[in-house]
């Protein structure tokens, strides 16, 4: 959504959408928001409560009928698994994702790597298309004056069609875009603590190749799944960068990551983003 500074701020029911790689500070700022004004809505949260709930689900039962004294409980009924996600508890969306690599080291077959990227994509773009019913439950029902959609890092992989169309039409799409030394950092954290992520799936086979080739590997289940994840990070990082420029160019606006860290309370919040619609009210 384009509007001028003067609309932004008179805006009485905001709705905004971060964009960004995890940690440049999206979260950051849904916490300097009042809760009791500002609907939190995170699209992980959404992805494993609904769209993913059964398959997340199914794959615990999958490691749980392993266990012999696990296996006869749950074949009698007499225990049952359920998700415990919650909005800063996404551990069983990110496991189900999983890494591509070893079996001895949890790493999974590309075929079943990829089905479950492919469920993921898919489950983004429902949770996406899910904001506008959500802007208005959380008017209508819960009383909330703003909005906030805490979008995943891989939302700039979706393609054109209904999902981005919903978030261009409802939300004031915002993207916060890293300098080279934040992207360092967030290359540190990748290296320190390897989590599983999405890939596109045509740079996914391209970057698998060439680490095959690079590691004298003759298929991925020979991947050390940590190890691929901190080299291909740096990778992705490249790849994704212009995906979230050529969104915000067009349907939103972007602003300096390290901007976030000014931002102490809902006024600093406004502030931020009225600046960035002036500033490209006065470019264009």
């Amino acid at each position: 959504m384009h509007m001028t500074r003067d609309e932004f701020v008179a805006w009485p029911q905001k709705a905004v959408t971060l964009l960004g790689m995890s940690g440049v500070g999206k979260t950051h700022l849904a916490n300097r928001l009042p809760k009791n004004n500002w609907f939190h809505y995170s699209g992980d949260y959404r992805i494993g409560t609904k769209y993913l709930a059964e398959p997340i689900l199914d794959n615990v039962k999958r490691q749980a009928m392993q266990v012999d004294f696990l296996r006869d409980l749950l074949r009698s009924d007499s225990i049952y698994i359920a998700n415990n996600i919650s909005v800063h508890n996404l551990e069983p969306v990110s496991t189900f994702l999983g890494k591509i690599g070893r079996a001895d080291l949890g790493g999974l077959p590309t075929n079943e790597f990829k089905r479950r990227q492919a469920l993921h994509l898919e489950a983004e773009s429902a949770a996406m298309c899910d904001v506008a019913g959500f802007i208005d439950k959380a008017h209508e029902i819960y009383g909330y004056d703003h909005f906030l959609n805490d979008a995943g890092g891989s939302i700039c992989e979706l393609p054109p069609g209904p999902a981005i169309d919903a978030l261009r039409r409802h939300t004031l799409i915002l993207y916060l875009k890293a300098d080279p030394d934040m992207e360092l950092e967030l290359i540190r954290r990748a290296v320190s603590n390897p989590k599983p992520l999405y890939f596109n799936e045509a740079f996914l086979d391209r970057k698998l190749a060439e680490y095959l080739a690079n590691e004298q590997l003759t298929s991925a289940d020979e991947i050390e799944p940590d190890r691929f994840v901190q080299w291909i990070f740096p990778e992705l990082l490249e790849y994704r960068r212009p995906l979230y420029e050529a969104l915000a160019r067009e349907h939103g606006y972007t602003i300096d990551a390290r901007l976030v860290g000014d931002v102490h309370s809902e006024a600093d919040f406004i502030n931020m983003i009225a600046d960035a619609v002036g500033q490209a009210e006065h470019a264009a």
